[in-house]
């Protein structure tokens, strides 16, 4: 009897995309902070809706149901240690 996991894998069809952004490596300043300006810290849809100073409605962080969003986000990590540890500069304005 096979695994659950081992047919998941098989009828991922996103997985070649996922394989390939967790084989990317980071290595020149340049890319690194393209990636670290083009993928947020915070999921930019995550908002409290607020009238007359009373709270409506909270949207939820939608970002967590982007099928690669581990993927992206370990992306924007290796950026981030790349500058960090490689090129010794400062990213807290990325954080």
């Amino acid at each position: 009897m096979t695994s659950f996991a081992q047919n998941k894998s098989h009828c991922d069809f996103l997985f070649p995309i996922r394989q390939w952004l967790d084989s990317q490596e980071v290595r020149s300043s340049k890319f690194a902070h393209f990636l670290c300006k083009l993928i947020p810290a915070q999921c930019p849809f995550e908002r409290d809706i607020v009238v007359f100073g009373r709270k409506l409605f909270h949207i939820p962080p939608m970002c967590k149901l982007n099928p690669l969003y581990e993927q992206v986000v370990t992306l924007r990590f290796k950026a981030l240690c790349y500058l960090a540890d490689e090129c010794g500069e400062d990213i807290t304005a990325y954080c």
